[in-house]
């Protein structure tokens, strides 16, 4: 009972460090306010804003900026809000927890309707901000504790708890009797491997082996023999550098399958290791939302298409579009559009819908997951998806989302 509590606790404080295993992270320029669209729209323009890390070490997503101001010059063209122009603000939080408060003053001060489809780790300090001034918080990439716990948070998926159960289920029902899955060696990482082994052992698996890798390792020859002895299955949790792990692993010659959640064996990686004939042809991915490839994501193509900068690949990038479908939809039902208004929407909407890139969402009281610090996570569900012809698709034809609700459930009541 007690270790159940620990890890319920471990959780909501480790999301920080997890979440930058689920988003790629590049350099970009350097953000500041949208540009100003010609347009035939009336009314007074709708004002978001967006922020992100830009020009920063670390992990930086300057294709969340560009991926909101591609939804504004889409929606734009498409009638706006309710007839009214969308106006999107943004703003460079540095990767800076000081910065990131800035970023929310800002918000309040130029008493913007809703912060959307934003990345911060500084979740802690925006986050009371923004509550106190009642703006929504909606769609956040889900790298930061408070994302998960704040009232005024809305986000549209689960974050590490659902997309790692998710995996580990996905990886047993795909034939893999005894798993490995590799991480950096940071305490709070530990969660990963832990929501890991809930869903392996909730398909009746035996718990994964938890390999830990050095900060400072370069050479993961020594990681690549410890994962791959005695297992079927290596699930590599290292974010951008899982590439380490992939080239010692070539160099072993070891024929154990890999897998990962979205992030983590890339099309990029996949490419670069030898594409349809590279070890990563037919790794299990688990991701939040379908493959570029379906159809619901051809208003996100057709907006970016020809924007090189623009990874519509990138977890970070797809959660901003699928926050500005939710916050342009809730919108669009209400008389007034107001941050108070938005948050009533919100919270009382029985589905709202995202055109396919999710399960209709809501954030009834009566849909929360039950778990301390965790209770904002409302989507419990994932997509199985695998890395064919070097490109990521769905798992099967056919597939659709899963839920993991009852594993974590399950969990919050062990």
């Amino acid at each position: 009972m007690n270790h159940s509590r620990r890890r319920r606790t471990a959780a909501a404080s480790a999301l920080a460090v997890t979440g930058v295993l689920l988003a790629a992270g590049c350099g970009g320029e350097a953000s500041g306010s949208s540009k100003e669209e010609t347009s035939t729209l009336k009314g007074t323009p709708v004002k978001v804003m967006v922020w992100a890390p830009e020009d920063t070490q670390g992990s930086a997503q300057p294709g969340v900026r560009l991926t909101a101001q591609a939804y504004e010059k889409w929606i734009n063209a498409n009638g706006g809000i309710k007839g009214a122009p969308l106006k999107v603000l943004t703003c460079n939080e540095k990767g800076n927890p000081d910065e990131a408060e800035k970023c929310a003053q800002q918000a309040v001060a130029e008493k913007v309707v809703a912060v959307v489809g934003s990345y911060s780790l500084a979740g802690d300090r925006y986050m009371p901000i923004l509550e106190k001034a009642g703006i929504p918080y909606i769609g956040g990439t889900g790298v930061s504790a408070a994302e998960f716990s704040n009232p005024l948070s809305f986000p549209v998926n689960g974050g590490t708890p659902v997309v790692f159960a998710a995996h580990g289920r996905q990886l047993v029902q795909n034939g893999c009797k005894k798993i490995s899955g590799v991480r950096y060696d940071v305490a709070a990482a530990a969660v990963v491997s832990q929501f890991l082994t809930v869903g392996a052992v909730s398909a009746g698996a035996p718990a994964p082996k938890d390999i830990k890798v050095p900060l400072t390792a370069t050479d993961l020859a020594p990681q690549v023999a410890a994962a791959t002895k005695g297992s079927d299955c290596v699930s590599v949790i290292m974010g951008t550098a899982s590439g380490l792990f992939v080239k010692s692993y070539v160099q072993s010659g070891a024929k154990t399958k890999l897998g990962s959640v979205v992030g983590n064996l890339t099309p990029q990686l996949a490419e670069s290791t030898g594409g349809a004939g590279g070890p990563l042809e037919g790794a299990a991915i688990t991701g939040y939302f379908p493959p570029t490839s379906d159809a619901a994501w051809k208003d996100f193509l057709a907006a970016t298409d020809g924007d090189k900068d623009i990874d519509t690949s990138n977890g970070a990038n797809e959660t901003t579009w699928v926050a500005f479908k939710v916050f342009t939809e809730a919108a669009k039902k209400l008389p007034t559009i107001t941050a108070k208004a938005l948050v009533q929407e919100l919270d009382t909407a029985p589905g709202i819908s995202t055109g396919g890139l999710t399960p209709p969402l809501s954030w009834k009281a009566s849909t929360a997951l039950p778990i301390k610090g965790l209770n904002r996570i409302h989507n419990t569900t994932a997509t199985e998806l695998t890395i064919r012809d070097g490109k990521i698709e769905w798992a099967k034809p056919g597939s659709t989302f899963v839920d993991v609700r009852k594993v974590l459930t399950a969990l919050s009541s062990g």
